[in-house]
């Protein structure tokens, strides 16, 4: 049986592993980092807001917490590996390199989106932009009002797909904001917004328009289940890893 501890238990898709893994017959909680408490019923499961505790408590950590929690697990696993999966959004350079280098000590598998829908939308962006060369390429992404980065990170990673398959650099093409007399669209640049409100869990569509037709690839998530049952089926293939930086793609196998 995998020992899974969960950091971050108190969030919204911290709360759904916590559901999802009581009924698991492969994976079973044995520890949850909480900072104020949890309502939901972990019998048997250690408790704690210590992060060291998390980590000699379990056989693999699932992340689903702020760039900060992230910063400060990875630091803590440095000093005590451990394989982790993260799908904690909005990382910056500093944290994302801090990953990389957790990674040379232990398997960690990092995802923007744990959607397996994703995974394949990722991979057919990728198609659509190398075919359709001449298509401008545009990006609208919508998720409820109290998510707190802009843009998602699951739409700059399909932002990143489309530009790798043209040869381009997406900060150097990556265009988030329109307002004014600013001109024409430029060849290359690819548009990637934000919309938010409401309750909505996630909602991607990437667009290739061209001179008399258009294409429109969309995917919608209607439960955050679905990110809990990607992370904990990430989990019981990281763990027989070896130490690297891994995609949800190699776990996918696509």
């Amino acid at each position: 049986m995998l020992n899974v501890g969960i950091y971050g238990g108190s969030g919204r898709v911290g709360t759904l592993l916590i559901k999802n893994l009581k009924d698991d017959k492969e994976a079973k909680i044995s520890c949850v980092h909480v900072l104020e408490g949890i309502e939901l019923d972990v019998k048997g499961a250690i408790v704690t807001n210590d992060t060291d505790t998390l980590l000699k408590n379990c056989d693999v950590v699932i992340d689903f917490t702020l760039p900060e929690g992230t910063e400060a697990l990875l630091k803590r696993a440095l000093e005590n590996p451990k394989p982790i999966v993260s799908g904690t959004t909005g990382l910056n350079e500093h944290q994302i390199n801090l990953m990389k280098e957790a990674s040379k000590k232990m398997p960690i598998l990092y995802a923007t989106n744990m959607s397996m829908g994703i995974a394949v939308l990722n991979r057919l962006v990728e198609i659509a932009s190398k075919k359709l060369r001449d298509f401008d390429i545009e990006i609208v992404e919508m998720h409820h009002r109290y998510k707190k980065d802009a843009p998602s990170g699951t739409a700059l990673t399909l932002g990143e797909f489309a530009a790798k398959a043209r040869g381009l650099d997406l900060d150097k093409v990556r265009v988030s904001g329109r307002n004014g007399n600013i001109g024409e669209r430029s060849k290359d640049e690819i548009g990637i917004f934000a919309l938010r409100g409401g309750d909505i869990v996630g909602r991607h569509t990437v667009g290739f328009y061209n001179d008399g037709e258009y294409l429109e690839l969309n995917h919608t998530a209607t439960s955050r289940d679905t990110f809990a049952k990607g992370a904990i089926k990430a989990a019981k293939w990281i763990i027989s890893q070896e130490a690297g930086f891994y995609s949800i793609y190699d776990c996918l196998g696509i």
